[in-house]
């Protein structure tokens, strides 16, 4: 259940999260809108430039030749940054270009903008590029140098200088490379030029309007790039926050752990104390018992006790036998298991066992086949022998009449050795293996269910594993790993 702290913390987190990335987005919509006024102010500048081409290429009277203005805008062209050109007269048709072709879009296309102190442009955002539209008025006129022959100039030519020695007051025309003053065409033409042409040239020839094509892929790479950036910086906040979620987390659920621990603390102890004062009741009892049997003794062998109460006789001494026997294994199974690690002899042991049990196994006529190595292992006598023991015995109760025991020892490594006992009885049923080391778990009639209990307490407090596996063809086996074995000084 998550408390009103936990929702709390977790809250700060995601508000935390939100603005981070909130932020990002901010950010990074600011630098896609600084990228594209620095490339509105970098086609401006370009604009100013081609205007500075302009005048520098007039001849006098304003008009400029399409050819040098057209080369001097192929120059300035770069296909990496300012892509084309194109000056457009008042009908939005082409009256010079540099670059590539440009296929204009249509006036409701393009946004409206203004730059700097105010001068109005107009922005196309295409593919791979950024047409910016600016409005001029600088008055400058076309006319194509090719349409002009030889004897054309010549004859203009003639009838300027016939106009002048006519009238001596009339304008000079210079052809130069200079910039010159616009004259005022609403008021004087060139006197060389018809008043038709004149006409056809203000109105188709006359520039306003700058088209200037930007390269946009810097401004697109740019903004990839601190797309990148800000996802980066976004997805390492999301991690910390949840990694900061997480942590809190993990420290609630190590509290409640420790809290649990101290609870577990507390309660093993209490079930400690009940374990040794179930073991004190155990032992007080079987004093009545052995009373209770010695009398039941008594009767049986008197010579005129009626055979029926000698027969009652005999089963009280059995069930006292029994319940004695359950007693011991109770009163065992609570004792606490100090161990007292020394060199021991693992073949003396193992043939200990075995003398111990020798009568059972000759009863069953079992065949034992002892291949234990000798070797030396770091344990308690006292308790190894009553671990293996109960294994042997365990598996006496298992076999049929005439049937197989083995034991088996010996080393794994260096530092470790194993011990094995296995028969060929009916084995032990896979879902089952789990539950056979639980107290009062038995599937003997006979059995008490804590001899394997006994043997698992051994085991762990020696620090080893124990574990029941399917011994091929029938039966089971019983396996003791990682019992170091005793280094030599």
């Amino acid at each position: 259940m998550i408390t009103v702290r936990s929702w709390a913390v977790y809250g700060m987190l995601a508000a935390i999260w939100g603005a981070l990335l909130g932020w990002q987005v901010a950010e990074h919509i600011r630098v896609g809108k600084r990228l594209h006024d620095n490339l509105i102010e970098q086609g401006h500048t370009k604009s100013s430039i081609c205007a500075k081409l302009m005048r520098s290429r007039r001849f006098a009277g304003g008009l400029i030749s399409k050819e040098r203005l057209e080369g001097a805008l192929n120059v300035l062209v770069d296909t990496n940054e300012l892509r084309a050109v194109e000056l457009l007269n008042s009908a939005n048709e082409v009256v010079a270009s540099a670059g590539f072709h440009i296929d204009l879009p249509s006036d409701n296309q393009f946004q409206n903008a203004s730059w700097g102190g105010g001068t109005p442009i107009q922005i196309y955002w295409g593919v791979g590029t950024a047409i910016l539209k600016y409005r001029t008025d600088l008055g400058t006129n076309m006319v194509l140098d090719v349409v002009l022959s030889s004897n054309e100039l010549r004859s203009m030519r003639n009838d300027r200088l016939a106009a002048e020695s006519n009238n001596p007051a009339a304008p000079t025309l210079i052809l130069s490379n200079q910039p010159a003053e616009r004259p005022d065409f609403s008021k004087e033409r060139p006197p060389w030029m018809k008043e038709e042409v004149y006409k056809d040239i203000i109105e188709n020839r006359s520039a306003h309007t700058f088209v200037v094509v930007m390269s946009d892929e810097p401004v697109l790479a740019s903004e990839s790039n601190d797309l990148w950036m800000r996802v980066i910086i976004g997805l390492l906040g999301t991690l910390a926050v949840a990694g900061y979620a997480v942590a809190w987390r993990t420290l609630i659920q190590t509290s409640e752990l420790q809290l649990r621990l101290v609870r577990a603390s507390e309660q093993n102890l209490h079930l400690k104390e009940l374990s040794l004062a179930a073991a004190g009741l155990a032992h007080e009892t079987r004093n009545p018992l052995n009373i209770i049997r010695g009398l039941a003794q008594l009767v049986a062998k008197q010579e005129n006790v009626p055979p029926e109460i000698a027969a009652k006789s005999r089963e009280i001494i059995n069930e006292t036998d029994r319940v004695t026997a359950q007693l011991n294994e109770f009163i065992n199974y609570s004792r606490p298991r100090e161990v007292r690690r020394a060199a021991t002899d693992l073949g003396a042991v193992a043939g200990e066992v075995v003398r111990a049990l020798n009568y059972d196994i000759d009863e069953k006529k079992i065949q034992l086949e002892v291949l234990v190595e000798s070797v030396v292992i770091e344990a308690d006598e006292q308790l190894l022998r009553q671990a293996l023991f109960n294994l042997v015995l365990n598996a006496i109760q298992a076999v049929p009449p005439q049937g197989v025991i083995r034991i088996r020892a010996s080393r794994r490594s260096n530092e470790e050795a194993f011990i094995e006992i296995s028969d060929n009885g009916p084995g032990v049923p896979a879902e089952n293996r789990g539950e056979i080391f639980k107290p009062y778990f038995t599937t003997h009639t006979e059995g008490t269910g804590l001899g394997l209990s006994v043997v698992q307490q051994i085991v762990l407090a020696h620090g080893w594993e124990i574990q029941c596996v399917a011994n091929e063809p029938a039966g089971a086996l019983f396996r003791i790993s990682h019992v170091k074995l005793k280094v030599k000084e």
